[in-house]
């Protein structure tokens, strides 16, 4: 897959704060604290591209505690579109509002003028370093599936060990 974002592995996260369906205001440097974060954005909340990929990243909670990955979803949808779409859904992890788009813009992933962010994942380590970033408009469970492969292949000092014959095209 390719990845059309301005942020690649390797590449320092940048820090942002949002609001949340669930109240409050979380930062990525706050998160990050409890562990890795898989932060995937997506166009707009209650469509059905993104209710698929939303759902397939609540249908593997049990993996993603696992690995102690924190799942957050970010949208340009205000806070109560996202709390509808989470209530409705029985999300059980953050969705978090970037109604200005700046945190799309600062991830490389805001489509111009009115069109919803790319959909795009990045796999988030503690010290703010991209693991890796997963961008595929069609397939909606790769997001969920590559980040846990990512994350179950983190070993203790970071190093990210995958199948080498994949092809390079099949990891972004």
């Amino acid at each position: 897959m390719k990845n059309p974002s301005g942020v690649k592995p390797g590449d320092l996260a940048p820090d942002f704060e949002a609001p949340s369906q669930r109240g409050g205001t979380l930062t990525l440097g706050d998160v990050l604290e409890h562990g890795p974060v898989v932060l995937f954005f997506y166009p707009k909340a209650m469509t059905p591209g993104c209710t698929k990929e939303s759902c397939h990243f609540r249908d593997l909670a049990a993996e993603f505690d696992a690995v102690g990955a924190t799942r957050l979803g970010i949208s340009a949808d205000d806070v109560d579109r996202q709390t509808r779409f989470a209530d409705k859904h029985g999300f059980d992890f953050d969705l978090l509002s970037d109604c200005d788009r700046a945190i799309a813009r600062a991830f490389g992933v805001k489509r111009p003028g009115p069109l919803g962010n790319k959909r795009m994942t990045f796999v988030i380590d503690t010290d703010r370093r991209i693991l890796d970033a997963i961008g595929s408009e069609m397939n909606m469970e790769v997001h969920a599936d590559r980040a846990l492969e990512v994350l179950r292949a983190r070993t203790p000092d970071r190093t990210i060990r995958l199948d080498p014959e994949r092809e390079d095209s099949d990891r972004r």
